[in-house]
């Protein structure tokens, strides 16, 4: 199993920032993948960016150029920088963790913390 312990939601206004953390901890694979995911109200969870144990990033494209994911691997925690808010980042942002496993791969889940973007 593993815990997820996120932080750093809240209020912002538009075109500020926001720094959301999330440490891992337990059993822990060598290769795994960290990320955060989206969920506002009456729609879908999306993808907003996933980090590997290599380093390697991806991004959804409408958070290209204004979020920056980032890990400390010593610690097993991820982060997320925003940049540029915006309204329509408001969502609720949890944390994922993949442990990737020579045949399976296992995920879980932060609790989620929320990030509104509003004047």
């Amino acid at each position: 199993q593993v815990q997820l312990v996120e932080s750093g939601g809240g209020l912002v206004q538009p075109g500020g920032s926001l720094r959301l953390s999330c440490a891992a901890s337990g059993s822990v694979f060598r290769v795994n993948v960290m990320g955060w995911y989206r969920q506002a109200p009456g729609k879908q969870r999306e993808l907003v960016a996933t980090i590997s144990s290599g380093g390697m990033t991806n991004y959804a494209d409408s958070v290209k150029g204004r979020f920056t994911i980032s890990r400390d691997n010593a610690k097993n925690t991820v982060y997320l920088q925003m940049n540029s808010l915006k309204p329509e980042d408001t969502a609720v942002y949890t944390c994922n963790f993949r442990n990737i496993g020579t045949l399976a791969s296992y995920d879980y889940w932060g609790q989620g913390t929320q990030v509104t973007v509003s004047s």
